[in-house]
């Protein structure tokens, strides 16, 4: 990782603002990364760390790619985006994900993620994609299915190592910890999400092109209607790849740029990275006003009382 002689600068505000009066104030960090690991702007602290949550979810389907699972198993597109999905567990996506432990010859029953509450099978829990993409590895690879969210498990041991070969470092200075549906997520820089996000946009790697190409043109499978990735990529017609993670995560890629994003809402507030997303999007010119005043319908205006307003831009090195 590549840093500027600063990287640091004011954090981002994201004030709630009820019939124009401010109620509540969010502090946002954010990183932009190009594909060399090169910090570009920041706003807050480029090394802040915090756990990367879902944004890992395309990495992790590295495993699937470099392993010859896609094709031993005759996996499509569709099945590699519902693999980096964080879904809502809709008819649709609950069966894409089925479909991959089926092609894998795995019984739904080997998946170790939780009954989302108020549901009645795993398949519908948001990871069971990530989830069943590790079994059809271990299927291929001939590898224990019970055990396959062990941190020493082969699979997760793959995983992170292809991360850590993205980063360039080893693997043993990951810290890592269990994320909500057991599987493993690390501990990491803000510049380390973004750098991670511009290699992945970049096109210099046939199977990240792959996973890029699964997610923007299956925008529905990697989110599901009305959340924040599916409409960013959608109306951005495939020039920017978007990753939701827990806590305050966002992570966002220009395809073909070689550039990432990476941002952190301090106290968790999915309102406030989403805010940011738009504006730090909008001031970069990585979406046009028109994309920007869509989203801002969505995700600012809160209702008729109600809106989210950003203080703040990122800072050039």
């Amino acid at each position: 990782m590549t840093m500027g002689k600063r990287t640091q600068a004011a954090q981002l505000e994201v004030r709630l603002l009820r019939e124009g009066i401010i109620e509540s104030k969010h502090q946002v960090q954010a990183v932009v990364c190009d594909n060399r690991g090169r910090v570009l702007s920041v706003a807050g602290n480029a090394e802040t760390a915090a756990f990367v949550r879902s944004a890992l979810k395309p990495f992790q389907a590295l495993a699937v790619l470099t392993t010859g699972t896609l094709e031993r198993f005759g996996l499509t597109d569709k099945d590699l985006a519902i693999i980096c999905s964080s879904h809502k567990g809709t008819i649709e996506q609950s069966r894409q994900a089925f479909n991959i432990l089926w092609r894998a010859d795995v019984d739904p029953s080997a998946l170790q993620c939780p009954v989302p509450e108020g549901k009645r099978s795993r398949l519908e829990y948001n990871c069971s994609g990530k989830h069943a993409g590790m079994l059809a590895v271990s299927r291929q690879r001939n590898w224990p299915l019970t055990s396959y969210l062990q941190r020493n498990h082969p699979v997760q041991q793959l995983i992170l190592t292809k991360v850590a070969e993205l980063l360039r470092m080893p693997a043993a200075e990951f810290i890592g910890a269990r994320d909500d549906c057991g599987a493993p997520t690390y501990f990491m820089q803000l510049a380390q999400m973004a750098s991670l996000y511009a290699q992945l946009a970049s096109g210099s790697s046939l199977d990240m092109e792959r996973i890029v190409r699964a997610m923007t043109h299956h925008p529905v499978m990697v989110a599901g209607e009305g959340e924040f990735d599916t409409q960013l990529m959608r109306l951005s017609e495939g020039e920017l790849v978007s990753k939701s993670g827990a806590e305050g995560i966002q992570c966002i890629g220009r395809v073909g740029e070689g550039m990432g994003l990476a941002i952190k809402a301090m106290d968790g507030a999915k309102r406030a990275k989403y805010a940011v997303a738009i504006h730090l999007l909008k001031q970069m010119g990585w979406i046009t006003p028109s994309m920007a005043e869509t989203l801002s319908e969505s995700y600012m205006s809160l209702n008729d009382f109600k809106r989210l307003d950003v203080v703040g831009e990122l800072s050039m090195l």
